[in-house]
């Protein structure tokens, strides 16, 4: 997998912060399957080192003198397609330009949260590591960076399909979404796909950072036709309408009468839950809250988050899709769901959308 002798995860490290070129430098060495290869200090140094080094992947900043990370990650890309994180400030500003980012090509980010707080300085710490490693499998053509509209996005031939939902479709009411690394430019593509008028009320759960949610909801909302924000304790899920967990705490759907309401809980309640917001929490809450009577779809993402609300929604009698391994970034939530027998249907990404269209229609 890795083009090189040692068999080591190659990594460029580009940052103008001589402090965080240290940090991340630091962190990595101290992990035998990684070697630093190189670091650069601003991006036309980055491009240039990219282009000799050929890396496996680049630890990218945004903010830089002479070419700002996401002129230089267009570069790279153009010249040599490289898996890149961005390294992000944890702020609106920081948000937005991580999503352009991502458009742009980039496989994921890394919040930049390196303060004098030891937990700060032990989650950076363990996030760098779990998301450098986790890119090592990734497959750069499994790329949609161009999904503005459904009609640019390249068409997929689709491998055989397991036999559709049992599931009558006059009983699904909700939608409920999870994903994580290369969610945000497959969320776009899948909502993109539905009409303002859509008959049922969607919940999405991302893993994202409390300061990156809004933003996010922002962008798709300003994409799609759907409407879509960030939730608030005490939403309704409502046709038409696609909420977002916020970030930093977990989403829980209630019964509330007639309606099925949105509950956010610290994380300090749900201690079990690794990945906030936690998408087994989200979907596991939503199929009791409408008996059953929803579809759950697991797209892209590291690790197994999902799955055991997957589960749930089965045994409750509901209906899911996961995302085919071709057009996943990282295939580790879909293929758990895959792999252990919870998905009615897997799809490739362009296929999602109007297959949610189809099943809750």
């Amino acid at each position: 997998m890795l083009p090189n002798q040692s068999g080591k995860l190659r990594v460029l490290v580009v940052d103008d912060s001589s402090f965080m070129r240290m940090v991340i430098r630091s962190v990595l060495e101290k992990d035998p399957a990684i070697e630093v290869v190189g670091v650069a200090v601003d991006g036309v140094e980055g491009v240039e080192k990219a282009l000799a080094l050929r890396p496996d992947l680049i630890t990218m900043d945004i903010e830089m003198p002479r070419l700002d990370g996401i002129s230089a990650l267009r570069q790279i890309m153009a010249k040599c397609p490289t898996r890149v994180l961005m390294v992000s400030t944890l702020t609106c500003e920081g948000a937005r330009a991580t999503f352009e980012a991502l458009d742009a090509g980039a496989l994921d980010y890394i919040p930049k949260n390196v303060t004098d707080s030891a937990d700060a300085q032990r989650v950076f710490r363990e996030e760098l590591l779990r998301k450098v490693k986790g890119a090592a499998p990734s497959f750069l053509g499994r790329r949609f960076s161009s999904l503005v509209t459904p009609s640019a996005v390249p068409r997929v031939t689709p491998p055989p399909r397991p036999a559709p939902s049992r599931l009558p479709h006059q009983r699904v009411q909700y939608v409920g979404i999870g994903a994580s690394t290369g969610g945000p430019v497959a969320l776009q593509e899948v909502l993109g796909r539905l009409p303002a008028n859509f008959p049922h009320g969607i919940m999405v759960a991302i893993h994202m950072p409390k300061a990156f949610t809004g933003p996010y909801a922002e962008r798709l909302n300003s994409k799609c036709s759907l409407q879509i924000r960030e939730a608030n304790d005490g939403d309704i899920l409502q046709p038409g309408v696609a909420l977002v967990a916020p970030g930093g705490r977990h989403t829980a759907l209630v019964r509330q009468g007639n309606s099925v309401v949105v509950r956010t809980l610290a994380t300090t309640d749900c201690p079990q839950y690794i990945y906030v917001p936690s998408v087994d929490h989200m979907i596991t809450s939503l199929a009791d809250a409408s008996n059953g009577a929803m579809l759950g779809v697991i797209l892209t993402g590291m690790g197994a988050d999902g799955f055991k609300g997957m589960k749930h929604l089965k045994e409750k009698g509901g209906a899911t899709i996961a995302q085919d391994e071709a057009t996943s970034t990282i295939y580790g939530m879909p293929r758990a769901c895959v792999e252990g027998g919870v998905a009615d249907s897997v799809l490739p990404l362009t296929q999602i959308g109007p297959e949610i269209a189809r099943i809750a229609g």
